[in-house]
């Protein structure tokens, strides 16, 4: 009798496992790992709402995290002097430590996201 109330447990009638097992694979394929600083250091092309320009993020010990140094970038993004990753986040920063822009992984060393003030960025090699 155990054996056939365990192939009732599955909420659309398959046998238990069959359809949990991939609904935690979906789960899991959707939530994005850890960066490491190591894999997001080197120069990058940024795009902006307020235009196109270069980020070079370094493993320079800095305020706020590490030194990164902008180059032609316009509005919120010409303040970035600092970076760190924060989980699967990578985190720009202004001289002051205060957050400038957010931006999550979106493969191939690229990184997508916005800055405080609601501008998209993206960070791409």
């Amino acid at each position: 009798m155990t054996s056939d109330s365990d192939t009732t447990l599955g909420t659309d009638g398959s046998q238990p496992g069959s359809n949990g097992t991939q609904q935690n694979t979906q789960v899991a394929s959707v939530s994005q790992p850890a960066l490491s600083r190591n894999s997001v250091l080197g120069a990058y092309k940024v795009t902006t709402d307020g235009g196109n320009c270069q980020i070079i993020l370094s493993l320079t010990k800095w305020s706020g995290g590490y030194r990164a140094a902008s180059r032609g970038c316009p509005g919120k993004v010409a303040d970035v002097s600092a970076w760190d990753v924060s989980g699967s986040q990578v985190v720009l920063k202004d001289s002051g430590g205060s957050n400038v822009a957010n931006l999550n992984s979106a493969g191939n060393s690229r990184y997508e996201g916005s800055t405080n003030g609601g501008q998209s960025i993206t960070l791409y090699r």
